[in-house]
């Protein structure tokens, strides 16, 4: 159990037979009345968000959320499979629960997939990710380092901004959060 005063943004909590983190929070006192928290919570399984109210002290159960290491082995059709590095169990994942960072998913890559009792949550992708660049533009003699930037496609099909002065074949490491070039390997 969680108090609604200790509410801050990350936590997950279980209402209505379903998890959800809180998005955002703010602790009210009224001149007149007891205090409240006001809170926007999003839910994990499907992604809708609601606000809602909480009296100060309120308490309601916090999720129990299991972080394990799985390795993304391969696509089975419209699933991708991941392999539970301890146990060798195969676990199969829709595009839908992987979120919009599938495509930086490769063969091979380990992540952190959460799991609430046996259920499947979420999939949290390493923070950088190091890929090879397959179709870009040329670069032409005079491009800068501090140039401009121009699309790429890497071999995992995403598409980067990256300096102009990258070219096909080369490897370039990926901030997986804002899809933005951090640097060549």
């Amino acid at each position: 159990m969680i108090s609604s005063n200790d509410f801050r943004t990350g936590v997950t909590i279980e209402l209505d037979r379903s998890v959800w983190r809180v998005v955002e929070f703010l602790h009210v006192k009224p001149g007149k009345g007891s205090a409240f928290v006001r809170t926007k919570l999003k839910n994990v399984q499907n992604g809708s968000v609601v606000e809602r109210t909480f009296r100060a002290g309120e308490t309601v159960p916090q999720a129990n959320l299991e972080k394990r290491v799985m390795q993304y082995t391969y696509k089975e059709g419209e699933q991708f499979v991941f392999m539970d590095m301890e146990s060798f169990e195969e676990s199969r994942l829709a595009e839908g629960q992987i979120g919009d960072r599938v495509k930086y998913l490769k063969e091979g890559m380990e992540a952190n997939v959460i799991f609430w009792g046996e259920q499947i949550l979420e999939v949290e992708l390493p923070n950088s990710v190091t890929l090879e660049v397959t179709q870009t533009d040329p670069g032409v003699k005079g491009d800068t380092a501090t140039g401009g930037t121009k699309p790429a496609i890497v071999e995992t099909g995403a598409q980067v901004m990256v300096p102009l002065f990258i070219s096909v074949g080369e490897r370039i490491k990926i901030d997986t959060r804002n899809d933005s070039y951090l640097g060549r390997e």
